[in-house]
């Protein structure tokens, strides 16, 4: 497991709009809001568990929502109650303690390029064309495959059809990471950032976002 480049939070998606820059160019952008959370709920070390990492928690929720033994574990670092956790592994987690509230702004500043990963949105059942991007066949001339799949392997040998084949099947509804946005915008007072792009999911959808991985700038080429 590879080590983040920095601290993250967790937000959640607004939606999309259009941001112009003071030039005025138009520039498309997702909104991500964060509701409240963010809070260190554990620390991992070497020394206690052979990795150094740190959990965070995000958005509250009634007490009546978590089981015992997640109440245990948030009352232990004197958190409140959280729907979500998520790990972050780090280099160093010497800065940072439980029940720490992070803060957007200190984390993230304009210009600077995130990785935001998520669920993305559930298409069902899809072709070949859909899902893998492939050609169709001629839809004249007595063509019998137009959007078909074709060959998915010889007969004789292998007799079989290869494992990991591309093949039509349910599409979406997987974690997605989309890599090296510029962040255009921090609003501390509506609590909202804006990311140029697309990110996954539907608005609604929670966000991971960390600094983004620069190879040879804070991830070491080795």
């Amino acid at each position: 497991m590879s080590c983040e480049a920095g601290i993250g939070v967790m937000g959640t998606k607004l939606g999309m709009m259009t941001y112009f820059e003071p030039e005025g160019t138009a520039v498309p952008v997702t909104v991500i809001g964060f509701r409240e959370g963010n809070i260190v709920t554990q620390l991992k070390t070497e020394s206690t568990d052979g990795y150094n990492a740190v959990q965070v928690g995000y958005r509250r929720v009634r007490d009546k929502k978590l089981t015992k033994p997640e109440m245990g574990h948030l009352n232990k670092a004197g958190a409140i109650p959280m729907r979500h956790l998520q790990e972050f592994r780090l280099v160093c987690v010497e800065d940072l303690e439980p029940n720490q509230r992070l803060i957007v702004d200190e984390i993230f500043n304009e210009g600077d390029l995130v990785d935001i990963s998520g669920k993305s949105i559930g298409k069902g059942f899809q072709g070949g064309i859909k899902r893998h991007n492939f050609r169709r066949g001629p839809m004249t001339h007595g063509s019998k495959s137009h959007r078909a799949l074709g060959s998915i392997g010889a007969g004789t040998t292998p007799g079989h059809v290869y494992k990991g084949k591309k093949m039509p099947g349910r599409m979406g509804g997987t974690k997605t990471k989309i890599r090296k946005l510029k962040v255009m915008k921090i609003d501390n007072e509506l609590r909202i950032v804006m990311v140029k792009g697309a990110v996954p999911g539907k608005p609604g959808n929670l966000l991971r976002i960390t600094p983004a991985k620069i190879v040879g700038k804070n991830i070491p080429k080795n």
